[in-house]
């Protein structure tokens, strides 16, 4: 048989690569529900999408599961997705649940004895690194079929997580650590640890170099940096001019922080005074530059892939460039939303493409 293609046929083939290629864009965020506390009056329950391009306006709500014995919407506790298999993952604090991004059914959901908290995956989609909930240990499990590969144990009240944007380093945080765990995410073998930080480590986020790391904690109405190289901490940097006192949630000053995609600003978030702090990354240490006053205290703060949009977990959409409110998110019922997990999804011509991440992280290449 003569397996050679045929003019034709090659030029039917790049006809059709060129023709997806040319398909518009469509963005979307996806904003996890309940993910303030198990607090249903701001979202309900499950994951709703939004039309980036279209003013944010609400698209759909997916059906999830994430219940508890009685039937009970649990806390959502993080998100993360893979164009690469077409997957998007939620964590309660017990189960870890996986959909297909194109038929949007639930493909399966698995609970873990030590619970689940802010997971992070590989690009590629074949591994997650499932923080037990502020237990001893992450789970390492298979992200076709959620199956426990192996565990990390640092015993530092395993939390918040992040895997890099190429898939070669997972970043461990844990609400008994001053220090942030790193380890090789293929061999799972320990990188380095960077710190110890002023407190222990609450939300953080990373440059795309891997060379630093911006890290929120025990309070701290501000951040700290670590030098993700030598392991050492380099700076502290705190907001002036802003009292602290009482936060409705996570008992912390500031919880949530983000790098602009092009790095060169950093979002803050105060509860206290429910305001984003901006901060001018391209200054070392960074220099506060302006403050963006909010409807309510944030507890988590994201951005759009292409930059244009500051997320913060109370449902405000903020144009970066203007500092300005330009949309709030509602649902089909006109309700507000309010949600700390969520994040960005790309689609062409129906098909996930590019997915963002619930960290804010840095991606300025080199």
């Amino acid at each position: 048989m003569n397996t050679r293609l045929s003019l034709s046929s090659l030029l039917f083939l790049a006809s059709v690569a060129i023709a997806r290629a040319e398909e518009p864009i469509e963005h979307r965020l996806y904003v996890a529900a309940p993910g303030i506390r198990e607090y249903l009056e701001y979202g309900g329950h499950g994951v709703l999408v939004f039309d980036i391009d279209h003013g944010h306006r609400f698209v759909k709500r997916i059906a999830t599961r994430g219940l508890d014995p009685k039937g009970k919407p649990l806390n959502v506790k993080g998100i993360c997705a893979s164009a690469a298999t077409k997957r998007l993952y939620v964590s309660t604090t017990r189960q870890l649940m996986c959909l297909d991004l194109l038929t949007e059914k639930l493909l399966w959901e698995k609970s873990y004895p030590e619970g689940c908290d802010r997971m992070s995956m590989t690009s590629d989609g074949k591994r997650i690194f499932v923080p037990s909930l502020e237990g001893d240990l992450w789970n390492v499990v298979r992200g076709s079929d959620g199956a426990v590969e192996s565990q990390i144990i640092p015993k530092s009240g395993a939390h918040n997580t992040i895997v890099d944007l190429d898939g070669q380093r997972a970043y461990l945080a844990g609400l008994k650590s001053p220090d942030l765990t790193i380890v090789d995410a293929v061999d799972l073998k320990p990188v380095i640890k960077v710190g110890p930080f002023s407190n222990v480590i609450r939300p953080f986020t990373i440059n795309r170099a891997k060379t630093l790391c911006y890290v929120n904690l025990n309070g701290l109405l501000g951040f700290e940096i670590g030098d993700m190289v030598s392991g050492k901490k380099l700076a502290r940097v705190e907001v002036e001019g802003f009292s602290t006192g009482p936060t409705k949630r996570h008992g912390c000053p500031s919880h949530g922080i983000a790098l602009s995609p092009d790095e060169k600003e950093i979002w803050l978030t105060d509860a206290h005074n429910s305001r984003l702090h901006l901060f001018d990354a391209t200054q070392s240490p960074p220099v506060y530059r302006a403050s963006v006053t909010l409807k309510d205290q944030p507890g988590w703060v994201t951005f759009s892939l292409d930059g244009r949009y500051v997320y913060p977990s109370t449902g405000d959409v903020i144009d970066a460039r203007t500092h300005e409110i330009v949309a709030s998110l509602k649902d089909e019922h006109g309700q507000d939303v309010q949600s700390e997990k969520m994040m960005e999804i790309d689609f062409a011509a129906g098909v996930p493409v590019q997915v963002g991440d619930q960290f804010g992280l840095g991606r300025a290449r080199p």
